[in-house]
């Protein structure tokens, strides 16, 4: 199996599987699911492949797959880009880069980080996390700002240098929750 980061032809093929097999409930793109699986990796506690998948395609319900090598190869590249994650995270925190998403807008590409946002409070309400310490509760929040419904309005109303502070206080506030969350998986395996 190959290992490292996916190149992006796999990264366009697996955007490409995401729409085609999609529903309301699944996670719609590559960004979403970068998302999704750092706050798995990121969390209190493991989780089970069979979940993230489950958590991939938003329920019980899998995809009618065309052949088995296409369900094969889904899997092997989720996997391969959760090891890196999971890598970078760990071992490499100066290369961890959230995979958001990017659109032309007036001759400009823009950042959009909802996406990557969504999937990561996805990740979040399928550990269900306990309450975080005071201090790294706005962490959280700094992802939730861009990864809930229910804000969509508060971040509407920021101003643009707020709006690209909360922008990049996305993936320090990524790291800072998953160093948080191993230190207590580190200090719970050595009692």
């Amino acid at each position: 199996m190959t290992q490292g980061p996916l190149n992006e032809d796999e990264i366009i093929w697996l955007d490409d599987v995401l729409l085609k097999y999609g529903t309301a409930h699944s996670v719609i793109d590559v960004a979403e699911l970068d998302g999704l699986l750092t706050a798995v990796l990121s969390g209190p506690k493991t989780i089970e492949p069979a979940t993230v998948l489950r958590a991939v395609w938003g329920g019980d319900v899998e995809p009618e797959w065309e052949s088995k090598e296409e369900l094969t190869r889904f899997n092997v590249l989720v996997f391969q880009h959760m090891n890196d994650i999971a890598e970078r995270l760990a071992e490499y925190p100066g290369q961890f880069e959230p995979l958001f998403g990017t659109s032309e807008v007036d001759n400009r590409e823009i950042t959009i980080v909802e996406e990557w946002c969504y999937g990561y409070m996805r990740g979040v309400s399928l550990e269900s996390w306990p309450a975080l310490p005071a201090e790294l509760q706005p962490e959280l929040d700094a992802i939730a700002l861009h990864g809930l419904i229910e804000n969509e309005e508060q971040f509407e109303n920021l101003t643009p240098e707020a709006f690209l502070a909360s922008i990049e206080a996305i993936k320090p506030a990524a790291l800072a929750l998953y160093g948080y969350w191993h230190s207590q998986r580190d200090g719970a395996s050595l009692h």
